[in-house]
């Protein structure tokens, strides 16, 4: 069963950010675009790469009303530890949320068999309304700067009621009403 259209689970958790320990609540997606980004765990090998990534876009995505969060069933101590000994996670800005209870995980529907998260990531509407979800194998590392066109397709489309954004649709591009008048024709 998808998560699509559906609200994000409530729940409560520490977090490691910007030098301190925070918590962090699924009130705190309220209000604002969120994109949660699942991985499986601290001081592997294609985590921080991806993680590193998001990072990169994520000047970009603020820009866009967009906060970002990334969440492994790790303890927010162990994202401490690795934020101070990795070079590409010293480098995060966005919040990392620990999971060592499985529950976001598990609402997220991304707790793997072997209780890690899987690479799942989520694109969160201001209503906490799961709006996109992406899963990929844990051999798959993800491409963080796909998430900025999907960001402006969902802000389109959730700003122009009755619009639609066809395949690689670019912001200022031609949308589609969908209508009697387009079925096949297209």
């Amino acid at each position: 069963m998808s998560l699509i259209g559906k609200e994000i689970i409530e729940f409560k958790a520490n977090a490691f950010h910007n030098g301190e320990f925070i918590e962090v609540s699924s009130e705190d997606f309220k209000g604002q675009w969120s994109i949660v980004c699942f991985y499986p765990a601290d001081f592997t090998f294609v985590c921080p790469t991806e993680l590193e990534d998001l990072q990169e876009q994520y000047a970009t995505l603020k820009q866009l009303g967009v906060e970002v969060y990334s969440v492994s069933t790790d303890t927010h101590f162990t994202h401490k530890a690795w934020h101070d000994h990795s070079e590409a996670i010293s480098k995060l800005e966005y919040i990392m949320i620990g999971d060592p209870s499985h529950v976001i995980s598990a609402g997220f529907e991304v707790l793997g068999e072997d209780g890690l998260a899987q690479r799942g990531t989520f694109i969160i509407d201001p209503d906490g309304i799961v709006q996109a979800v992406e899963i990929n194998a844990d051999g798959i590392g993800r491409d963080a700067s796909t998430l900025i066109d999907k960001i402006k397709a969902a802000q389109y489309v959730r700003t122009h009621p009755g619009e639609v954004c066809p395949a690689k649709w670019k912001e200022g591009a031609e949308t589609l009403k969908p209508s009697l008048d387009l079925v096949g024709k297209i």
